[in-house]
């Protein structure tokens, strides 16, 4: 199936790009790496009248400190990530979830922004930026706004995006040489999206200590009493009661098979952060 009749309007700045979308007259949505609208244009799941290209907008291409965050512009790439382009993400825990996703000429076009606005349950941006913490910033033709990433993603395919809103950038707290953690998939074949996965981060001098899981069929879920456990005992805290627990209370409707394989990716996740500790 091809895409229907559609305008491409290529923006400059983000104030254009705002203008644009922000006319409901218009009709307009944003694109960038196409990775996500692209195939629901062709599939027609998505008409818009006009599709406004964000991906050269310099303020979305750039990765900059600010304070004890680093700002990502939403159109950069995965690819962009995993080979180290910036710096300031040369830090192990996003080089290492970006050379996971889908496949390398997926990860040539697709974007952080476009990751996280399609929202899909088992995507890995998702679930990695909310056991960080990560903020994301929305902006819209009035002012923006920032939301924690563990609140942004409402269900499947549904976030907090508002009409004429898109993400500007996504702000990710410094990985300190202190942090472990772990980020674990269960792929049936490597480049698909997983059916279980993990993702855990714990630093003792933040206090940050999060224990994720993704792969439901909605928002990435977080394990807080099992966390807590862990941060209080160490690794002992990780017992198999507790993670079975834990996952039981974040899938109450779930199956014995699917429960257990989100067990092993926590499992997985967790001996990553405390076993061989990548840094």
């Amino acid at each position: 199936m091809k895409a229907a009749a559609f305008e491409y309007v290529r923006a400059g700045s983000l104030p254009e790009a705002l203008r644009e979308v922000g006319d409901p007259s218009i009709g307009a949505k944003p694109i960038s790496g196409s990775q996500s609208m692209g195939p629901m244009l062709n599939l027609r799941l998505a008409r818009p009248t006009r599709v406004v290209d964000v991906s050269r907008i310099d303020e979305l291409r750039s990765v900059t400190s600010v304070g004890d965050m680093v700002r990502i512009g939403a159109a950069i790439t995965h690819a962009e990530i995993e080979d180290g382009k910036y710096e300031l993400l040369r830090n192990g825990f996003m080089q290492y979830v970006a050379s996971g996703i889908a496949y390398r000429a997926i990860r040539n076009r697709g974007t952080m922004g476009g990751s996280l606005a399609h929202a899909d349950p088992a995507a890995d941006w998702p679930l990695a930026l909310a056991t960080l913490d990560a903020r994301i910033e929305l902006a819209k033709a009035s002012g923006r706004r920032q939301v924690r990433a563990s609140e942004f993603m409402l269900g499947a395919f549904t976030t907090l995006l508002e009409e004429g809103e898109i993400i500007s950038a996504i702000l990710v707290p410094k990985i300190a040489a202190t942090l472990r953690w772990g980020y674990y998939k269960l792929c049936r074949k490597t480049g698909e999206f997983p059916h279980a996965s993990a993702c855990a981060a714990f630093d003792a001098q933040t206090g940050l200590a999060r224990v994720v899981i993704g792969a439901l069929d909605g928002p990435p879920t977080a394990l807080d009493e099992l966390a807590r456990s862990i941060a209080k005992q160490g690794p002992d805290g990780a017992t198999p009661e507790a993670i079975a627990a834990g996952v039981a209370r974040a899938m109450p409707s779930a199956d014995a098979i699917d429960r257990s394989t989100h067990e092993a990716a926590v499992e997985r996740c967790l001996a990553q952060a405390f076993g061989s500790a990548r840094r």
